[in-house]
């Protein structure tokens, strides 16, 4: 595939790249995350002046865990990319198994699917798409650590495939200016389906992500850009629970919105 010829640039630019001199390390975002007796790390890079605002940057820059469902996005542009996701309507009939979120338990297309984050209909896309391919692309992406070993629909899920949230920032960052090494139709679709809010002060686009570590900590990603005026911030929150019973849908947003409010936006002044 000729678009696979921009491999080598991409992974000599790798996904993204903060220094000393476009950062500034905010402590005080901490107290939404003890809050929430949480533990975590928070970013938010301004494309206007090239500048990152971290909370934990050692965690943000150097720790690595499982993308969950944030693995959607590459998914998705993965399958769209070879034709195995015809388009965001594309319906996968329900295999008639019920489970636990009752959202899944029917006929979805693929916009539906990314909405309700259903694990079922991308683990069909993935087996779909077949591990020579998503090890083509995952490799010609440096996405994360690249092992996609075992189960091919799992392997987001299951810690053998992980990212840090610097890699995720630089993603979606990417996404956005369609940088990536897919077609701009392609990255235009997944863009769609990631736009949650839209209104005349901003527009919010996002995707959620929820699994366990190899130590059994609650693991929860929101990745995504929010736009005001036509000038977007791209962000990763990333965060980490003991406790199992966590209300991780509830608690992830809320710091993410608090975070966002508390910097000024939502207002349609940025």
């Amino acid at each position: 595939m000729g678009v696979l010829l921009l491999v080598g640039l991409f992974l000599v630019m790798g996904f993204f790249a903060c220094a000393p001199n476009n950062v500034t390390e905010d402590d005080s975002l901490k107290k939404y995350f003890d809050s929430a007796n949480v533990t975590g790390c928070f970013a938010l890079f301004d494309n206007a002046n090239g500048h990152f605002t971290i909370y934990n940057l050692k965690r943000y820059r150097d720790s690595s865990y499982l993308p969950a469902s944030t693995f959607k996005i590459v998914n998705s542009l993965i399958g769209i990319q070879t034709g195995k996701i015809a388009d965001e309507n594309m319906v996968i009939k329900w295999d008639g198994v019920k489970r636990w979120n009752e959202d899944w338990n029917k006929d979805l297309t693929m916009t539906e699917a990314f909405r309700v984050s259903a694990v079922p209909y991308y683990q069909e896309v993935a087996r779909r798409i077949g591990r020579d391919t998503m090890k083509k692309w995952i490799d010609s992406l440096g996405y994360g650590n690249k092992d996609i070993s075992g189960p091919i629909d799992s392997f987001w899920l299951n810690n053998r495939l992980k990212i840090t949230p610097d890699e995720q920032l630089g993603l979606v960052k990417k996404l956005y200016f369609n940088q990536l090494p897919f077609y701009n139709h392609t990255q235009e679709i997944v863009r769609k389906v990631m736009l949650w809010e839209d209104n005349t002060n901003y527009k919010l686009s996002y995707k959620t992500g929820w699994g366990t570590s190899e130590d059994g900590h609650e693991i929860g990603w929101i990745v995504g850009w929010i736009e005001e005026n036509k000038h977007p911030n791209f962000f990763v929150l990333n965060i980490e629970s003991t406790d199992k019973n966590i209300d991780m849908m509830q608690v992830r947003m809320h710091i993410l919105r608090s975070i966002l409010g508390r910097m000024g936006f939502f207002g349609g002044k940025k």
